[in-house]
């Protein structure tokens, strides 16, 4: 059996990120790190956790769920899925989560980044500060009703901030676990 890595070329290495040419096939893949997690977080008051942060491949505002590179950071590089979770959404948001569950994994783009997304649901929330990431990220916390989320986030679109899509995957998911 052949070696599925003889294939790869490195094409150029960033501090972040590797581009590779894998036979026909050009992609990136990340450099130390299993993978990014986003994270379904709904507080006791009923009000999804949403991030806003300007973001420089697209030259605009985006309006994203809490996330973050899993083991990406020296310290960090064992981290399991579920504890990034919880450390992320303290540091971008300022709630702590005591449980985390996940929901859903699967490739964030598979034509252009070999990247994994892991969709996690951090619950048992306490305020513990006020988020905003650490230093560079200049994220703005949202907490939106429930109720108010799906015209909430068309005011959003309709102000021209961008609006990922990965909010309504989160939502298909509380929505299904409500009665």
């Amino acid at each position: 059996m052949s070696d599925p890595q003889a294939d790869i070329q490195e094409l150029h290495r960033g501090r972040f990120l590797r581009l590779v040419r894998d036979r026909h096939w050009e992609y990136v893949s990340r450099v130390n790190s299993s993978g990014a997690g986003f994270i379904l977080a709904v507080t006791d008051a009923q009000e999804l956790l949403l991030v806003e942060q300007y973001r420089l491949p697209l030259q605009a505002r985006c309006i994203e769920l809490p996330a973050g590179m899993i083991g990406d950071e020296h310290e960090f590089r064992h981290e399991s899925i579920e504890a990034s979770a919880i450390r992320e959404l303290e540091e971008e948001t300022g709630y702590r989560g005591a449980q985390a569950e996940i929901l859903i994994s699967g490739p964030v783009a598979a034509g252009l980044t070999s990247e994994m997304l892991h969709l996690v649901r951090v619950t048992d929330l306490t305020k513990v500060g006020p988020g905003g990431g650490v230093p560079g990220e200049d994220i703005t916390v949202h907490r939106v009703a429930l109720r108010e989320v799906d015209g909430w986030l068309r005011a959003r679109a309709a102000e021209g901030l961008l609006i990922e899509p990965r909010i309504y995957t989160a939502l298909y998911f509380l929505r299904a676990q409500l009665p």
